[in-house]
Formats: structure tokens, sequence, C-alpha cells
């Protein structure tokens, strides 16, 4: 096993960047690492298939070219995306105690691994509003969430994350290191990043609260913001039944929303505030914010809708009846 490299900066040098980081899986558990792979091979295999086959049937399905499910596309799009990010180095770790990678791949797997994580925010914020619209106003639903207003919302929502995250790895390269360059996780994380730094990171942690606040937080409270009026809407139906039925078509959405901000929210704390807490517990809550919300999504949805539901078997019967 690679023992961690401790390289002290040249002593004449007033500024050193390591070539590499260390990468980290489990401590104190490198023997078990084969086993430990085992049940991560099973998250990311659901996670990339799960999510494979939202796309798949939604293209395929005409009656799924609804705003709803071009969400719910976008939604599997950067499930796919933090999956594929990590998988890589993970199962590196695991399966061949790869736990090398160079400075300029880390930052780049870094920078992916935060602008998704924004994208699926403002995601899960579109979607929200589509569910206040389509409770709220469902006459007007069609005209409103027009395809061209969705490809608006859709490169919106990719400008924000790609722009309000591009300083951050310039911000990493300006910094000095200290000889520790071995990192808590088996990615890439800014604040896991920036604490190896010997260099004063006030710009750094102030810039990442500001784009923390300003894209996850603004989104955070705008869909609650919506779910308030949706209640509103909600609670003046007249049947009960109805009522119901308008709630009923949330439910996904809910679950999805607060498998992701939970553990992402938490994961914030801790690299901030939990510096007596054990590592194990960063590791577990880290791997639950980048592998779970991939693998649960597609079952969530699947489950729920009627519709996904469906059309997933229909996918599936062809493709039985084709062999």
């Amino acid at each position: 096993m690679e023992q961690p490299q401790h390289t002290m900066p040249p002593v004449n040098s007033s500024f050193y960047q390591p070539s590499t980081f260390l990468l980290t899986g489990f401590p104190g558990l490198e023997a078990n690492h084969h086993w430990i792979s085992i049940p991560f091979c099973v998250f990311y295999l659901i996670g990339l298939s799960g999510n494979c086959l939202i796309l798949i049937i939604i293209k395929k399905t005409q009656s799924l070219h609804k705003p709803m499910y071009y969400f719910l596309s976008m939604l599997a799009l950067m499930d796919l995306g933090l999956a594929l990010c990590t998988l890589p180095t993970t199962l590196g770790i695991f399966w061949f105690k790869i736990r090398k990678i160079e400075f300029n791949a880390c930052l780049t797997q870094m920078y992916f691994i935060h602008i998704l994580s924004v994208m699926e925010s403002s995601v899960f914020l579109a979607m929200a509003f589509d569910r206040f619209i389509a409770i709220s106003n469902p006459l007007r639903y069609s005209s409103i969430l027009t395809k061209s207003t969705i490809i608006k919302i859709g490169l919106a929502i990719v400008s924000r994350a790609v722009i309000s995250l591009f300083p951050i790895p310039f911000l990493l390269k300006r910094l000095t290191y200290c000889g520790n360059n071995v990192l808590s996780h088996s990615f890439c994380f800014h604040p896991d990043i920036m604490k190896l730094a010997c260099a004063d990171i006030k710009v750094n942690i102030l810039y990442g609260l500001i784009v923390i606040l300003s894209t996850v937080g603004v989104d955070c409270v705008f869909i609650v913001l919506s779910y308030v009026l949706i209640i509103k809407t909600v609670v003046s139906l007249t049947t009960k039944e109805k009522c119901l039925k308008a709630l009923n078509t949330c439910v996904s959405h809910i679950c999805a929303v607060l498998i992701f901000f939970i553990p992402m929210i938490g994961l914030s704390f801790l690299h901030r505030f939990g510096n007596n807490v054990p590592p194990m517990v960063n590791i577990v809550v880290a791997y639950i914010y980048l592998i779970v919300p991939p693998v649960l999504n597609p079952i969530i949805y699947s489950i729920k809708s009627k519709q996904i539901r469906r059309a997933m078997l229909r996918t599936l019967w062809w493709k039985n009846d084709s062999t």
C-alpha cells in the first residue's frame, strides 16, 4: 500500500504545489477494500443503468414528452455525471489501490463534482416550479412551460453553475501547499483541498460560502416557497380526493430533494465545523451525498410515476421479445 507522502516544499521557494494528491478510501480498512468495493459496484451499476433507462424511455415514449419528464431527464443526466465523476477514483482505490491523482486532474474532478451538484440543485428548483404551475394553473401549464422555455431554463442552469464555480480551481492554484498531500476522500472536494494549503485561505472560504449561498441556498429557499404556495393551493381544493391527488404528484420530488440536500448540507457543515467529528463520519456522509441520490432517484420516480413504470416495463418487455 502506498504510504502518505509528506514532501516538504523547497527551502528557497515561497510557492509550492504538490505534483499529486493521495486519495483515501476507508482508513484502517484497507485490507477489506475488495469486499467494500462490492456494494459500491452494485450502487454504481444501479445508478448508471437506472438513469440511462430513464433517459431512454423518456426519449422513446411520446407520452412522456412533457415538461415534468424533461426536467426528470435533466436530473438523470446530473446523476449520471456525478456517478461517473467519482467512479474511476473510488473503484481505483478499492480494486487496484491507486491512490495518486495529479494536481490538475484533481482540480478538474473537483470542478465537475461541484458544478454538477449545483446544477442538480437548480434542476430540483425547476421541478418545484413545474409542480407549482401544474397544480395552481393547470390550464396554462403547457403554454407557460413550452419547449423553448424549458431549453432556456436548462441553459440558465448550466450557465449559472459553470460561471459561479469557474474561479474555484484558480483560487486553489494560487495557494502554496504544505508537505501533507493526503485528502480525506476517494475524490477531490474543494474544502478538503483547501485545508492542505499553508497560505491564507480566507478568500477561498468567503468565495465558497458566497457560491453555496447564492446557488444551493437560494434554491432551497425557493423550493420551500414553492411548496408553501402548493400547499396553499391544495388546501383550497374542494374535495379531499383532488387534494390527495395533487399532493401525490409531488411525493417523488420531495423524496429526491431530501435525499440530495440533507447529505449535502451535512457534508458542508462537517467540513466547516466538524473538526472533532471522527473522520469515518465525514467519509460516509460524503459517499451518501454523491452515490445514494443517483441510485435512489430512478427507483423513486419509477415507483411513484405510473407513466414511467409502464414505459419502463414496455421497454424491458420489448427487449425481451427482441432477444
